[in-house]
C-alpha cells in the first residue's frame, strides 16, 4: 500500500519521484541472488531489442517470448532507464495490452516523471487518465490526487477529460470531498465544464442524499445555457429516495416530463427501487408496469431490488413469478437478483430450494459475490447445518475470494449454535493470524458461545484476550456476561462486571441492567433487585416489561405475591401493558405456593384482556394442579391447551404423569408416556426418573415395606433414589407392553443421566443390554461415560472409550482431555499425560483455549504446576500460538499457588 505522499527529486535522475514508490534500485536491493540474475538478464535484453534500430521491436518474437516473464518492475525500470522517451512510452502501452500482465502505480510513476520532465503533456495527460482509471480502491486514490497534484505544479495542467475521468473516479469511491475540491478547481481556473462535469459532481451528491448541495451545481447549469438531461434528473431523484422523500422524488419526475426529457431505464428503477425500500411494492410493481406499457425495457438492476422485497415480505411465489416474466422478456437475472432469491426462499423454509438456485447459479458461469456466499452460509448456519456452511466456505477460499468478517462471524455464530466453541475459537486463531480481523460482534459471539455451555472462567478470559487485542467492548458484551454469570448464580462477578462496565464509561442501558436484575431475582435477593431498579429508574433508564417481569418472578417465588400484584399495577401506570410472561409468572408463582385457586383467576383475566396463555401458562397450572393431587383436572387442561394449538412439551407431560404416579395410577402414567412418544415429544432422564419412582412405590406396596410418600417431579428425591439395573430394566419391558419400544434415545437418555450421577456400574450395565438390542451409544453417550470413568478414576475403561472415539474419527471436546489429564495425574500416569496431550496438540486448536482448559482449569486447580509448565514448554515446541494475555493469566494462576 502507497502511504507516503510527499514528494523528493533525485538529482541523477532529474526527475520527481515519490518516496512511496520504491525505487528501482531499493526493489533490486531487496532480491537475492538468483532472482537480481534474472532480473538484470530481464532488463537487459529487453533493453537490447528496443534500442535495436535494424528492429521492428513490436513484432520481434523475442519480445514476445520475453513478455510473459515481464513484471511491473520490470516496466517501471525499463521505462526509466531507456534513452528514447517515445520507444518508452509506445513499450509502456504495448505491454499493457499483454492480456496476462496489469501496470502497477511505480510503473504510471515513472512514465509520468519522465513525460513532465521532457515537457511531452499532450501523452503525459492520456496516461494521467489511465492512472485514474487504474486506482482500486480509496486509499490508492487519495495517494494518486497528491502525486497528479504535485506533477500538476510542475507543469502539467489538467485538461477537461482527464479533470471530468478524476470526477467519476472519485465518485465510484465515495470521496465527496475530493470531489467537490476538484469541481471548485474546475470552476475557479477558467476552464469551461460540460454538462458530463456537472452531472457527476450532482450525481456524486446525490447517491450521499445531499440535495440542496446538488441543486446548487443545477444552477450552474443553467447559467452556462445548458439544459439539464435524463442523467440530471435521474440523479435527483436518486437523492431524493436517499432522504426517503418519495414526495419530492415523484415531483421531480414529473418535472422532467413536463420538460419534455423521457424518463429512461435508470429513471424507472430508481423511482421502484425507493419505493421498495419505503415497503411500497405494489406501487413499485404498478411502475414496473408503467414502464413496460411505455415501451421502456426494464434492466435486471429494475427487476432485483423488487424481487428481494418480495422475499422480504413473504410473497415469495410473487418474487418467482417475475423472475420467469423477466426471462421471458430476455432478461437474464444476474447474481444479485439470484442472491435475493436465495435469501428470500432460505428465510421462508424453502432452503434446499434456495441451494438448488446456487447451484443453477453457478453452472450459468455466474461468480456468485462475497454477499450470495454470507446470505447461504447464513441460512445453512440458522438451519444448524454447519457442516455445509464450511464447505461452501472452503470452496470460497480455493477459488479465492477473501471471505470478509462478517462470513467469519456468521460462522462462528453458526459453531456457537452447535455447541462447538473450540472449532470456533479456531477460526478466530485463522481471523487474528490472516484476517480479516475480528469485530466486537466476533467476541460478543464467542463469549455467548461460552456462556451457554457454562464455561464462564473462559468467558471472562476472552474479555481480556478481546481487550488486549485492541477490541473494546460494548454494552452488548458486558449484558452478555452479567446474563451468563447470573444464570449459573455468579452474583457477586456479575456484579463486579457491571461496575467494570460503568468505569470504562458505558452507560448501563435496559439490556444490562435487565440481565443483572434478573439475576438477582432468581437467586432470591429481590429486595437488591428492586433496589436496583429503582437506581436504572434514577439513572434516567426506563424500565422495560422484562424488567418488572424478573422481579415478579423472584417475588411470586418467595410468595411475596402482594408486592407483584403492586408492581403489576405500576407496570400500568407506567404505560407497559402486562404481557404473557407478566401473567405466567404469577400464575407459577402461585402454582408454587398452594394458590392455584388464585392462579385460575388470574388464568381467566389474562384471558379477557386478550392476552393469550403460552405454553409456559398452562404448564404452571398443570403443575399446580397435580401438585394438589387433582391430576384428572390437569389432564384436562391439557387436552384445552392441544385443542388451542399448543403442543406440550416434556415438562408438560412431566408434570403430569408425576400427577398419577403420585396417586398411585403408575398405567395411566405409562399411558401418558405413549403419548407423548407418539406425539413426536422425547421424554428426559427426569421424565424417566418418574416412572422409575413409580416403579420403585410399585413394589413397595407389593412387599408393603415402606408407606408411600407424595413426591413431585421437581423434588429431587426422586432423582436421588438409588436406580437398580433390574428397575431400569422393568421400566424398559413396561414401556414394550403398551406399545413404546425404546429406541436408541430412551438408553442414550437413561445412559447419560446415569453417567451424571456418577453411576457408572448402571451405565455399564445398560450400555451392553443396549448393545445386545442393537443400538450403539451416540458421542455425547460415550464423553459423558468418560468423564464419569474419570471421576471415580477408573481410568482403563475411560482410556478404552477414548480411543474407540478417535478410530471412529470422532473428535473429542477439550473438556474431554481436561478430564482424561487431571485423572491421568492423580493416578501418577504421568507419561499418558504427555502422549496424551501432544497428540491433542496435533489436531487444530485455539493456542490460548488449550492454557485456559487443560493447564488452568485443570492442572493447575489439581496443583500441578510442575507437569503444567512442563506441557506448556511442549506446546512452545510445537510452535501453538499462545497471547500474551494468557501468558499474563497463567502467571497470575500460577502465583496463587506459590502464594
Amino acid at each position: 500500500m502507497l502511504k507516503t505522499l510527499k514528494p523528493r527529486r533525485f538529482s541523477h535522475l532529474g526527475r520527481l519521484q515519490f518516496s512511496s514508490v520504491p525505487e528501482i534500485s531499493e526493489q533490486f536491493d531487496s532480491l537475492h541472488t538468483g532472482e537480481k540474475k534474472k532480473f538484470s538478464f530481464i532488463i537487459s535484453k529487453v533493453s537490447e531489442i528496443l534500442s535495436n534500430p535494424r528492429m521492428q521491436w513490436k513484432t520481434s518474437r523475442e519480445l514476445e517470448s520475453l513478455s510473459s516473464k515481464l513484471r511491473p518492475r520490470h516496466v517501471a525500470k525499463l521505462v526509466e532507464i531507456h534513452e528514447n522517451t517515445e520507444v518508452a512510452l509506445q513499450f509502456f502501452y504495448w505491454v499493457s495490452k499483454r492480456h496476462f500482465y496489469k501496470h502497477d502505480m511505480s510503473c504510471y510513476v515513472s512514465m509520468l516523471n519522465r513525460l513532465v520532465f521532457d515537457k511531452k503533456f499532450a501523452p503525459a495527460d492520456h496516461v494521467r487518465i489511465l492512472m485514474i482509471k487504474s486506482c482500486r480502491n480509496e486509499e490508492e486514490m487519495k495517494w494518486v490526487i497528491e502525486y497528479l497534484s504535485e506533477l500538476s505544479r510542475k507543469g502539467l495542467g489538467f485538461s477537461l477529460y482527464s479533470f471530468n475521468t478524476l470526477l467519476i473516479q472519485l465518485g465510484k469511491f465515495d470521496l465527496v470531498e475530493a470531489a467537490k475540491s476538484a469541481y471548485q478547481e474546475i470552476m475557479s481556473n477558467g476552464m469551461e465544464p460540460s454538462l458530463l462535469t456537472f452531472n457527476t459532481m450532482i450525481n456524486i451528491l446525490c447517491k450521499k442524499g445531499r440535495v440542496q448541495e446538488a441543486m446548487l451545481i443545477m444552477s450552474h447549469i443553467y447559467q452556462r445555457d445548458l439544459s439539464p438531461d435524463v442523467f440530471t434528473y435521474t440523479s435527483l431523484i436518486l437523492g431524493h429516495c436517499r432522504n426517503k422523500d418519495l414526495d419530492a422524488a415523484f415531483m421531480v419526475f414529473d418535472r422532467m416530463v413536463q420538460d419534455g426529457i423521457d424518463p429512461n431505464a435508470a429513471t424507472y428503477t430508481t423511482l421502484i427501487n425507493g419505493l421498495c425500500t419505503e415497503e411500497r411494492v405494489d406501487e413499485a410493481l404498478g411502475m414496473l408496469e408503467e414502464m413496460i406499457e411505455k415501451g421502456i425495457e426494464p434492466t435486471v438492476y429494475t427487476y432485483t431490488v423488487p424481487v428481494s422485497s418480495l422475499c422480504a415480505v413473504g410473497r415469495e411465489k410473487e418474487a418467482v413469478d417475475l423472475v420467469v416474466s423477466m426471462r421471458k422478456r430476455g432478461c437474464e437475472p444476474n447474481v444479485q437478483t439470484y442472491t435475493a432469491l436465495i435469501s428470500g426462499l432460505s428465510q421462508s423454509g424453502h432452503l434446499e430450494v434456495a441451494i438448488g438456485l446456487y447451484h443453477n447459479m453457478i453452472r450459468k458461469g455466474l461468480l456468485p459475490t462475497i454477499i450470495t456466499f454470507n446470505v447461504l452460509i447464513n441460512e445453512l448456519c440458522g438451519a444448524r447445518k454447519v457442516g455445509n456452511a464450511f464447505r461452501i466456505f472452503r470452496w470460497m477460499e480455493a477459488h479465492g475470494y477473501v471471505p470478509n468478517t462478517i462470513t467469519c462471524n456468521i460462522l462462528i455464530h453458526g459453531l456457537c449454535l452447535i455447541g462447538n466453541i473450540e472449532r470456533a475459537m479456531v477460526l478466530l486463531t485463522e481471523m487474528l493470524k490472516v484476517g480479516p480481523a475480528p469485530t466486537v460482534i466476533t467476541y460478543n459471539t464467542l463469549i455467548n458461545g461460552y456462556l451457554q455451555r457454562g464455561f464462564l472462567n473462559n468467558a471472562a478470559r476472552l474479555l481480556d484476550l478481546m481487550k488486549n487485542n485492541g477490541c473494546k467492548p460494548d454494552e452488548w458484551t458486558y449484558a452478555e456476561l452479567v446474563s451468563g454469570f447470573c444464570k449459573r448464580g455468579k452474583l457477586d462477578s456479575a456484579s463486579a462486571l457491571f461496575q467494570e462496565m460503568i468505569k470504562h464509561g458505558l452507560s448501563p442501558n435496559q439490556v444490562n441492567y435487565t440481565a443483572l436484575i434478573d439475576g438477582l431475582s432468581k437467586e432470591g435477593k429481590v429486595d437488591d433487585a428492586l433496589a436496583l431498579l429503582k437506581r436504572m429508574e434514577e439513572s434516567g433508564c426506563s424500565p422495560g416489561i422484562e424488567t418488572y417481569n424478573a422481579i415478579i418472578n423472584g417475588l411470586s417465588k418467595q410468595n411475596r405475591l402482594l408486592e407483584a400484584e403492586r408492581l403489576c399495577n405500576k407496570i400500568a401506570e407506567s404505560g407497559l401493558l402486562p404481557n404473557v410472561i407478566t401473567y405466567s409468572t404469577l400464575i407459577d408463582g402461585l402454582c408454587r405456593n398452594g394458590g392455584t385457586q388464585l392462579a385460575f383467576k388470574i388464568f381467566h383475566d389474562m384471558q379477557r384482556r386478550n392476552c393469550t396463555p403460552n405454553l409456559y401458562t398452562y404448564s404452571s397450572l398443570i403443575y399446580g394442579l397435580c401438585l394438589e393431587g387433582q391430576a384428572d383436572k390437569a389432564e384436562i387442561l391439557l387436552r384445552e391447551m392441544e385443542k388451542k394449538g399448543l403442543a406440550p412439551d416434556y415438562v408438560t407431560y412431566t408434570s403430569l404423569i408425576d400427577g398419577f404416579v403420585a396417586l398411585g395410577r403408575l398405567d395411566h402414567a405409562l399411558s401418558l408416556l405413549r403419548q407423548m412418544v407418539d406425539k413426536g415429544c422425547e421424554p428426559n432422564y427426569r421424565t424417566f426418573g418418574v416412572l422409575l419412582k413409580g416403579l420403585q412405590q410399585e413394589c413397595q406396596l407389593i412387599s408393603g415395606e415402606v408407606a408411600i410418600q407424595h413426591e413431585t417431579v421437581y423434588s429431587s428425591t426422586a432423582c436421588k433414589k438409588d436406580v437398580s439395573f433390574e428397575l431400569l430394566c422393568t421400566l424398559l419391558d413396561r414401556m414394550s407392553e403398551i406399545g413404546c419400544e425404546p429406541n436408541a434415545g430412551t438408553y442414550c437418555t437413561l445412559v447419560l443421566g446415569l453417567s451424571r450421577e456418577g453411576k457408572t456400574a448402571e451405565a455399564d450395565q445398560l450400555i451392553k443390554h443396549m448393545r445386545e438390542k442393537g443400538f450403539s451409544p451416540t458421542s455425547a453417550v460415550n464423553c459423558s461415560l468418560i468423564v464419569s470413568y474419570c471421576k471415580n478414576l477408573k481410568m482403563d475403561a475411560a482410556m478404552e472409550i477414548f480411543d474407540s472415539l478417535i478410530l471412529q474419527g470422532f473428535r473429542p471436546p477439550l473438556s474431554i482431555y481436561q478430564s482424561l489429564i487431571c485423572a491421568l495425574c492423580r493416578k501418577s500416569r504421568l507419561k499418558e499425560v504427555e502422549v496424551l496431550f501432544e497428540n491433542m496438540l496435533g489436531k487444530q486448536w485455539n493456542g490460548d483455549e488449550i492454557v485456559w482448559t487443560i493447564l488452568i482449569d485443570g492442572l493447575l486447580k489439581e496443583r500441578e504446576s510442575e507437569l503444567c509448565m512442563k506441557l506448556l514448554h511442549v506446546m512452545e515446541s510445537k510452535s501453538c500460538t499462545i497471547s500474551f494475555q494468557t501468558y499474563v493469566i497463567l502467571a497470575r494462576e500460577l502465583s496463587k499457588l506459590d502464594g
